[in-house]
């Protein structure tokens, strides 16, 4: 019996240890698909002036998930009503951060993005969009540095640990 609950505490701190590793790897892809979303805004509006619900739903059919539902899920809302953008955008970014790995550095970038959208001409709408995606490079580049030093020692730390308890309590 105390094999079982042995073999059980090392699985359950070994997933946890890849859990971890798995957030830190995926917090960079979602960033890069932040980004790519937010410079295909950018040229949606600026080229093809299209309002921003259209523009949000193009964004929703060419990028993977979670961005995907992010968009399609504003551009669906925008089509109600008497709903302010930038409310909704922030109740979507919370949303988009329980489903990515995104951080809260790169939800208060969203988030202040999210305040600006639509409200500007062309011009500096394209200067927002150009600050929100530098914003994004450094925290991209921090993510792959966090990603590089901490994934494999995550994965490590799970199995020592749960490996450490077993033999503390034996």
């Amino acid at each position: 019996m105390k094999w079982v609950g042995a073999l059980l505490l090392v699985s359950m701190t070994t997933w946890i240890g890849f859990e971890i590793s798995k957030r830190l790897n995926d917090r960079p892809r979602h960033i890069r698909q932040l980004k790519n979303a937010l410079q295909i805004l950018e040229a949606e509006i600026l080229y093809s002036q299209l309002p921003l619900q259209e523009a949000f739903m193009i964004i929703a059919k060419q990028i993977p998930e979670p961005m995907k539902s992010f968009f399609h899920a504003l551009s669906e809302e925008m089509k109600k009503d008497g709903i302010e953008l930038s409310l909704l955008w922030e109740q979507h970014v919370n949303t988009l951060m329980q489903q990515s790995s995104l951080g809260p550095i790169e939800k208060e970038i969203l988030n202040q993005f999210g305040q600006t959208l639509g409200q500007h001409d062309f011009t500096q709408q394209q200067k927002q969009i150009q600050l929100t995606v530098s914003h994004l490079d450094r925290e991209l580049e921090e993510a792959r540095d966090n990603q590089y030093r901490y994934s494999k020692m995550a994965k490590s730390l799970g199995v020592l640990s749960g490996l450490f308890i077993v033999l503390l309590f034996f």
